[in-house]
């Protein structure tokens, strides 16, 4: 079995799909020749030809339209938004017109269109580079929304998702595409090829949507977690020396309750952890279907560490950013409640 990055693990799967199905194509901003600015789509053009893997015009509305065509009428495009930032010209088009038309059309039409993303901090790239906008894709009915922690994750994840017959947004968290960054932005970041998840088939296969993983299990809090994030959270509770249970939820929409459910009624304390802003970002989601679900069962306040409600700040990226010191004052919090 081969060890992979995850930018060569999704690259497989984007090779996989299209050698399996004619249907599947790729295209957006560099994409092409180029390979794209990650590298994701590298070798495809030639691989596959221009009718299949091509560039397109800096127009993200446009880009996103002409999927929404394409998947209409059979085929099944995965698009490339170069960063998650620049993804608001095409929200229109993918909350107005992709996440509708199964239903707009009374089922005669869907929209088996797959939108990649890279997305979120920690690289130095300021505002406009860093942002994590899951939160305004969670919200809209019609579509799924996917986030990989691990590149063997992120190959059969970005499989399934082509395959849905639905739109999904599928973000890719950028700070680990080379290695699982745990937080500690002052020490030497491990490569991929050292860690087990790296080890990735080269043939097909799957992880289905809406399944949640049990990355560290323990029975005194549960942490909730999802890219970049996972790899902070256990790295805070392996300094905190606190028996944490990090689950990877994988999905947000299809989320997987009953795996929360199932921890939290064990440990009885809940902390998330995500990059986005605090106010209304998808921790607020989780946190009202754990007191739904779970009240009874809490013997804490739930905690959320997250990004500040500020535009992501350059000059201040570490203070923004969800590290673990700030993770372990959050999960003894909930333990000394």
């Amino acid at each position: 079995m081969a060890s992979m990055t995850m930018i060569q693990a999704l690259n497989s799967a984007l090779d996989n799909m299209m050698e399996r199905d004619p249907n599947v194509l790729t295209f957006g901003e560099d994409v092409g020749y180029f390979g794209g600015v990650f590298k994701v789509t590298e070798h495809l053009q030639k691989k596959y030809g221009a009718k299949r893997c091509f560039d397109a015009p800096i127009n993200e509305n446009g880009i996103a339209g002409v999927a929404i065509g394409m998947a209409a009428y059979g085929l099944r495009p995965v698009i490339e938004i170069q960063f998650a930032d620049y993804m608001y010209p095409a929200y229109d088009q993918l909350v107005s017109e992709a996440a509708r038309l199964r239903y707009r059309s009374a089922g005669d039409f869907t929209a088996p269109l797959t939108v990649r993303m890279p997305y979120g901090g920690g690289i130095r790239g300021g505002q406009t580079h860093s942002q994590s906008p899951e939160a305004l894709f969670t919200h809209v009915a019609g579509l799924k929304t996917v986030i990989p922690s691990t590149p063997y994750d992120a190959k059969g994840l970005l499989i399934s998702c082509i395959e849905e017959d639905d739109p999904v947004i599928f973000m890719e968290p950028k700070r680990i595409y080379n290695g699982p960054f745990d937080g500690f932005h002052d020490r030497q970041v491990s490569p991929w090829s050292k860690h087990a998840a790296s080890e990735v088939p080269e043939g097909y296969y799957k992880i289905p949507l809406g399944k949640a993983n049990i990355v560290r299990e323990g029975e005194a809090v549960t942490v909730l977690a999802y890219g970049t994030m996972v790899h902070v959270a256990l790295a805070a509770a392996e300094e905190a020396g606190i028996d944490a249970e990090v689950i990877d939820l994988r999905t947000l929409v299809p989320v997987d309750n009953e795996t929360i459910e199932a921890s939290i009624s064990k440990t009885g304390r809940c902390v998330i952890v995500h990059e986005a802003t605090r106010t209304s970002g998808y921790g607020a989601e989780l946190s009202a279907m754990i007191q739904e679900r779970c009240f009874y069962k809490l013997e804490a306040p739930i905690q959320r560490v997250t990004g500040y409600d500020t535009p992501y700040p350059h000059s201040l990226e570490w203070e923004y950013f969800p590290t673990p010191p700030r993770i372990i004052k959050a999960m003894r919090r909930v333990m000394e409640a």
